[in-house]
């Protein structure tokens, strides 16, 4: 027997409870306990899911504990100040090169068709601000439908805002796994009032094997402060038509080439 049991128990603790994994995983507890104590094996589907959601390869899952660990401790090591001195340069590079997003502040509702769900629209809480002259991201997905009742899964991303060539460029993680990247690019507004701000992103999705695939998104501008509480209870997976997306987004979102086309494209408003 392999020492998956072990490796799963391994990977739990980097988490504040089994509970909690479970709840992300949208694993019965029961079902879960059971991996854990070697009673079973996942699925194939409950094993990729598993997977994904450790940032792991089946392989490493089923391979020696301390081979695991050994893995992990790679993984997690920081770089030395040297070492980041390439990547950062970079980074560095295009922040400087980033015309001024002062203006773009504030919190959004992110929408776009979901990888894993098809026919549902995903509706995030997303934020732009600003520190020390640099332009970050945040956006908190909440996996549940219909957008009531607790959530079966959270996901939060962070990143970085440039605005280069008259395109807004906003590059997210998965913060709590490192293990996927989704860039997006939007068309800047030109009233007053930001409105709505269209695009494309494009990544690996966790939930659907890290098929890599790309969507329309669009970002609906709320203002500088909202409650918070109040607009993450509205989101989650929708229908399209739900009271919970406005009139005209679905349409708006909807990913389409065209009779002759080869890429996925939209105009600007």
């Amino acid at each position: 027997m392999d020492d998956f049991a072990d490796n799963l128990s391994f990977l739990c603790s980097h988490y504040p409870s089994i509970a909690e994994v479970c709840r992300r995983l949208g694993i019965n507890r029961q079902q879960f306990n059971k991996y854990l104590s070697g009673q079973s094996r996942p699925s194939r589907a409950n094993m990729r899911r598993i997977c994904d959601f450790f940032g792991v390869t089946e392989g490493e899952i089923v391979s020696e504990a301390s081979q695991l660990r050994s893995l992990a401790s790679v993984r997690t090591q920081p770089f030395a100040s040297p070492a980041l001195d390439g990547p950062m340069a970079h980074l560095e590079r295009l922040m400087r090169a980033s015309g001024s997003l002062r203006r773009y502040d504030g919190y959004y509702f992110r929408y776009f068709y979901s990888f894993g769900k098809p026919g549902r629209i995903t509706k995030s809480l997303a934020r732009i601000y600003h520190v020390d002259g640099r332009c970050y991201w945040k956006n908190l997905e909440l996996i549940r439908e219909g957008g009531r009742g607790p959530a079966n899964a959270i996901s939060k991303y962070e990143g970085a805002v440039f605005f280069l060539t008259n395109r807004i460029y906003i590059v997210e993680y998965e913060a709590m796994q490192s293990n996927s990247i989704t860039q997006m690019t939007l068309y800047p507004s030109y009233h007053s009032r930001i409105g709505r701000l269209t695009g494309i992103q494009t990544g690996g999705p966790t939930r659907r094997g890290r098929k890599p695939g790309a969507s329309i998104a669009m970002l609906e501008h709320l203002g500088q402060q909202v409650d918070v509480k109040r607009a993450l209870y509205g989101c989650g997976l929708f229908a399209p038509d739900a009271p919970e997306i406005p009139e005209g987004v679905p349409e708006m979102i909807r990913n389409r080439i065209p009779e002759g086309g080869h890429v996925l494209e939209v105009e600007e408003p």
